[in-house]
């Protein structure tokens, strides 16, 4: 026993050495980094540093659940946004109103409603925060409503004339957002990028439109992604390759991430779906796979979060790969709701009551790829 006891003392820091060059090797990044006509290009494995265990969520707060009184009952969240003083603002889009809570999810005010006055909305799409204190709503490419955080109305701002869609709001009030090109030759889906008045800035990227083969409409051509990211960069999408640009504040190109990946195929659940969704006398081009990506977001930490079509076995939820502020491929975590924002350690998603009532829910953010 004394002998097992000396052989395992003396074997237990190699043990130890063994198990840290383990994890170590685990969190090897094996991709490569290059550079192309002054562009930043990362290359990214199909396989992430760390595991699924990466990331775990600890819920904290839950808003809407199970509710009675009208100041916490949603009926459908369309957007989420947080200022810096953790205080939690919900676009519910069928009631026209935005409901405010501060950090602990107490009620502090319901402002906006629906109509064509000012400060009114008809079919509010979006939420967002300027200047750090100014809430602005999109109402479906007629205006932007502005309100001050305290729910007090500012401003309305036309955007029918630029024809915007899908706004982002940076830091500045900058806004970005998507606009139609009805060219005959190339018609398309066009990032700009706007000043606080709607001043055109500059347009970024583009792909083509549904519509844009000659042999038919194409109802899965995927989506045109863009976000701001931390610093005011501009993180989108406009390929269906599994590739990211990143634009730094002027508009330049200063770096792509892309990723090997296994495109998902789409099944023919899917396409049968899709036709009795289309008009029957719109011919249809089926691809065999579904885009590469589905959705972009990122968090105040310079992540990016890429929600893959890649189903979660037995959940509603997918995938979504996590890179870092390098562009290296990190994680791929299973998400049963989307995130709808990463903010200051804490994830905000949706989810639905046995009522399909729609329910905010807050959740703590712990990474794990240190340990």
């Amino acid at each position: 026993m004394k002998n097992f006891k000396s052989v395992f003392m003396i074997l237990l820091p190699i043990f130890t050495l063994l198990g840290m060059a383990c994890r170590d090797q685990k969190s090897v990044w094996k991709g490569t980094i290059t550079t192309e006509n002054g562009v930043t290009v990362v290359h990214n494995p199909k396989e992430p540093m760390y595991g699924e265990d990466a990331l775990v969520l600890e819920e904290d707060l839950s808003i809407g659940e199970s509710a009675s009184d009208e100041d916490y009952l949603f009926s459908r969240i369309r957007s989420i946004t947080v200022d810096d003083a953790g205080n939690i603002y919900a676009l519910d889009s069928k009631e026209n109103h935005v409901l405010a809570f501060d950090s602990t999810g107490k009620h502090l005010k319901t402002f906006g409603r629906a109509g064509q006055g000012p400060g009114e909305f008809r079919l509010p799409l979006t939420l967002g925060l300027a200047n750090h204190d100014e809430i602005v709503i999109e109402d479906s490419r007629r205006h932007l409503v502005y309100y001050s955080t305290k729910g007090e109305y500012i401003r309305d701002l036309p955007i029918a004339k630029a024809g915007v869609a899908r706004i982002s709001l940076d830091s500045s009030g900058n806004i970005l957002g998507i606009v139609i090109k009805r060219d005959k030759e190339s018609p398309r889906y066009e990032i700009q990028k706007f000043d606080p008045e709607m001043n055109l800035i500059q347009s970024l990227d583009s792909r083509p439109t549904p519509s844009a083969d000659n042999e038919g409409f194409n109802p899965f051509s995927g989506s045109t992604l863009y976000t701001f990211d931390k610093d005011d960069r501009i993180v989108c999408s406009v390929s269906d390759r599994y590739e990211i640009k990143i634009y730094d504040t002027t508009g330049i190109l200063i770096k792509k991430i892309i990723k090997e990946y296994d495109p998902v195929e789409i099944t023919e659940e899917e396409k049968r779906e899709t036709k009795e969704e289309m008009p029957p006398e719109l011919k249809l081009v089926m691809p065999k796979y579904h885009s590469a990506l589905r959705w972009i977001s990122t968090d105040d930490e310079g992540k990016i979060f890429v929600m893959t079509w890649e189903r979660i076995p037995g959940s509603d939820g997918y995938y979504h790969d996590v890179f870092d502020s390098e562009g290296r491929y990190l994680a791929k975590i299973p998400f049963k709701f989307r995130p709808h924002l990463i903010k200051k350690k804490y994830f905000y998603t949706v989810t639905e009551d046995e009522d399909g009532f729609h329910v905010l829910k807050r959740f703590k953010v712990n990474w794990r790829m240190d340990e």
